[in-house]
């Protein structure tokens, strides 16, 4: 006997198993468009600038934003798709888009600080004239887009994996343009060119670990992963201590999409409790255990129900 969430409604005796994942989608698509059009604006805006200048540390915030300019254009395209309905084709609709787009903008983050850092080195051995008045005036500019693209983002960066992605890059956004004023004020009052160079290497150091940090999360999605903060041998101990368990095996557990996670077991019973019709109570409690016990809520969970007979007939995956 197994149980499992069907997305087309709830389970017939577990009503309180229908749950809605839209977690706001609505109010983070008009976010995330109104943050993108405020980023893409800056965007153009800066690499005008740098051109006219010759900043290469403005021209590294540009690069910044471009990625962002992408990630947002991903998110907002994700949070389109994941209100597409569970067809029988796709049963979890199209939710994994949202990880996907994150990995993309992870890779491009990472490539762009590579980049900078590499340019940056070049520029402090040989060092480029750059113009500070330009650099000041745009880096004030792109200090309040991003410092506005932040207070638009703020209230829903829990909401997903690309939520977090997008406010945590207009945030790098926003210190690169500090740094884009910092180096301008040194090059101004004391005509060291290099301080362009070693602002940009700042803002590569920014950017690096944190393209590491998002490809890690959307790899461990995407490679179906046990959740980060789930520990499946604590999820085994407290499934055995329910009455009539006897054994767990198959114990699985993944995420579908942010703030969607998986669990699927085969839990071996007493072969009275089939018999006597024990069931009942004991899915309800292999299913409270898994949604309350632990730091990762799973509300959607099926597990298959079997007599201890039952063992020597199938191959077990511990």
């Amino acid at each position: 006997m197994s149980t499992e969430p069907s997305p087309h409604g709830p389970q017939k005796h577990h009503g309180s198993h229908e749950h809605s994942h839209s977690h706001g989608r609505g109010a983070s698509t008009t976010r995330l468009a109104a943050a993108l059009t405020l980023t893409a604006g800056v965007f153009i805006a800066e690499v005008v600038t740098a051109l006219l200048t010759g900043s290469l540390a403005l021209l590294a915030d540009a690069g910044h934003m471009i990625t962002d300019v992408a990630g947002l254009i991903m998110a907002l395209a994700a949070a389109q798709l994941s209100q597409r309905p569970a067809t029988p084709q796709r049963t979890w609709g199209l939710r994994r888009a949202e990880v996907i787009g994150a990995a993309l903008q992870a890779g491009t983050l990472g490539v762009v600080g590579v980049v900078v850092a590499a340019r940056a080195v070049h520029n402090l051995i040989v060092p480029t004239p750059v113009e500070a008045e330009g650099m000041l005036v745009m880096g004030v500019i792109g200090l309040l887009a991003n410092a506005a693209a932040l207070l638009i983002l703020a209230g829903g960066r829990s909401e997903s994996l690309n939520m977090r992605a997008a406010f945590l890059e207009v945030l790098n956004d926003a210190l690169g343009s500090v740094g884009v004023l910092v180096a301008a004020g040194v090059v101004a009052t004391t005509g060291w060119m290099q301080a362009d160079a070693v602002v940009s290497l700042l803002i590569a150091a920014l950017i690096v670990p944190r393209a590491v940090a998002l490809l890690r999360a959307a790899g461990r999605v995407l490679m179906d992963f046990t959740p980060e903060d789930l520990d499946l041998q604590q999820v085994r101990a407290h499934i055995l201590d329910l009455d009539h368990v006897e054994e767990v095996h198959d114990l699985h557990a993944w995420t579908v999409a942010s703030g969607l996670p998986v669990l699927t077991a085969h839990v071996t019973v007493r072969d009275e409790c089939l018999r006597d019709g024990h069931t009942e109570q004991i899915l309800d409690r292999l299913h409270k255990c898994v949604a309350e016990h632990f730091p990762v809520r799973i509300e959607h969970a099926t597990f298959q129900l079997e007599p201890a007979s039952h063992r020597e007939h199938e191959t077990v995956c511990t």
